[in-house]
């Protein structure tokens, strides 16, 4: 798959953390939020597809998926939405969520709770890898999403999710491992494992556990036609992460620029009236 049109739109995302794009002020806006594991990050679109605004920060409220700071995931949303609406110079309203594949209701209300706690309506809610292809438009093949808590992934054959599964392995993992083998604090790891300088040798380190990663998948497309592995997701922005899931499963394997905003993207995306709620 030729990623020029996603990677184009992705690098608008990113510019729009430190700029806001031009939108028509009459026009209603499409909202995503993503609480992460490691990051809660809110996206804004226009009704075109166009990024006009992103704000994110660093976060621990939730954990393999499932928030376990209520309080603190809620005063995070309202946060990043009240910096968005003084940026945007109007009310932000309505907004679409996702969760890991498989999340039962009663956690998915969580999300939600969180969310209109925070003053947004949640209009959408679906699960994290069907969100990413809003954005990657995969007919066939597994998109796979790697965030710091979960791995999701889901299969799709001519255009339709035809299985999802999510395992409760992820960025957290890493930066444990390079804790352990640097001695040092979690919070220390995770600004080594993000460090450009040191990319080599983090892979070198975590390699197993992407490794375990990869046989995870593997487990999961065995009874499955796929020919062709999609990564998106925080943890897959180590360099190097595609090609060791291509050595260890087999599959051409691919991910796009930047894989930690295509999530995020593809919730806002999903961000309509016509869509329906809905718990995978």
């Amino acid at each position: 798959m030729d990623f020029t049109q996603v990677d184009h739109i992705v690098s608008q995302v990113e510019k729009s953390i430190y700029e806001t794009f031009p939108f028509d002020p009459k026009s209603e806006l499409l909202i995503g939020v993503d609480l992460g594991t490691a990051y809660v990050v809110m996206v804004v679109l226009d009704q075109k597809n166009n990024p006009i605004a992103c704000e994110m920060e660093f976060a621990q409220v939730v954990k393999d998926g499932l928030v376990v700071d209520y309080i603190g995931a809620t005063q995070i949303v309202r946060r990043l939405k009240e910096k968005l609406e003084q940026r945007l110079g109007q009310s932000l309203l309505r907004a679409a969520i996702a969760v890991p594949p498989g999340t039962g209701a009663k956690d998915s209300q969580t999300h939600r709770y969180v969310v209109e706690g925070a003053g947004l309506e949640v209009i959408s809610i679906l699960d994290e890898p069907t969100a990413a292809n809003a954005v990657l438009q995969v007919n066939n093949g597994v998109i796979v999403d790697i965030g710091g808590g979960t791995t999701g992934l889901s299969i799709i054959k001519n255009g339709e999710v035809i299985y999802t599964a999510d395992e409760a392995t992820g960025g957290t993992h890493l930066s444990l491992v390079l804790a352990g083998n640097y001695r040092v604090k979690f919070e220390e790891a995770e600004n080594i494992k993000k460090d450009p300088a040191q990319k080599k040798e983090v892979l070198a380190v975590v390699r197993p556990v992407i490794q375990k990663m990869a046989s995870i998948i593997e487990t999961h497309i065995a009874d499955f036609d796929v020919d062709r592995i999609y990564l998106v997701g925080g943890t897959c922005c180590l360099e190097g992460f595609e090609d060791v899931v291509e050595k260890e499963i087999g599959i051409a394997t691919q991910k796009p620029h930047n894989p930690f905003l295509v999530t995020p993207l593809g919730i806002a995306m999903n961000c309509r009236e016509e869509e329906v709620i809905q718990w995978r």
